[in-house]
């Protein structure tokens, strides 16, 4: 656990350090672009854990139970696409 707070501490220093001493414009610019990655990030990470445990054998539904989520959910985050859209 002491390991999993320092990790999210370096994050949150990670997020101060680009905030630090920036006009708001681009302060903004360069959060918007860090938690479009990051999202983008966990996105795919979560998608490969669920897919990892229904290769394993589990079910939707206990998949679903072991993460606290809906039935539902789970077939969203096993359905959703991950390539990144294609630029015309």
């Amino acid at each position: 656990m002491e390991d999993e707070a320092e990790e999210v501490q370096r994050v949150l220093d990670a997020i101060d350090a680009i905030a630090a001493g920036q006009p708001p414009a681009v302060r903004a610019r360069r959060l918007t672009e860090m938690l479009n990655s990051v999202q983008e990030r966990v996105r795919r990470e979560r998608q490969q854990a669920v897919r990892e445990m229904h290769d394993g054998g589990m079910t939707y539904r206990q998949i679903a139970k072991e993460l606290d989520i809906s039935f539902g959910r789970v077939r969203q985050i096993l359905a959703e696409d991950t390539d990144p859209p294609a630029s015309e």
